[in-house]
């Protein structure tokens, strides 16, 4: 009876008028090729955020959402935001 852990990006979504990234990654455990349990993390990628740690997958759709249009109205969005 071996377990093991198996951990893997399964979902990339783009939302939003900013184009936040959420990257779902689940972990899964098994005996023997049976699943026991999976559990899923989300983190979120936001306009003008360093990803240069993340897979090139992810990267590449950050680069091509997070245009410096984006990140521009992002950073204003924020700005604007603290004033209130």
């Amino acid at each position: 009876m071996a377990l093991t852990k198996e951990t893997f990006i399964d979902k990339i979504e783009i939302v939003g008028e900013f184009k936040a990234v959420q990257v779902r990654t689940a972990t899964i455990i098994k005996e023997d090729e049976t699943e026991l349990s999976r559990s899923f993390d989300r983190r979120v990628i936001s306009a003008g955020d360093d990803y240069s740690s993340e897979t090139t997958e992810v990267q590449a759709i950050c680069s091509a959402v997070h245009t410096d249009v984006v990140v521009q109205a992002y950073a204003d969005f924020i700005d604007a935001m603290q004033d209130y």
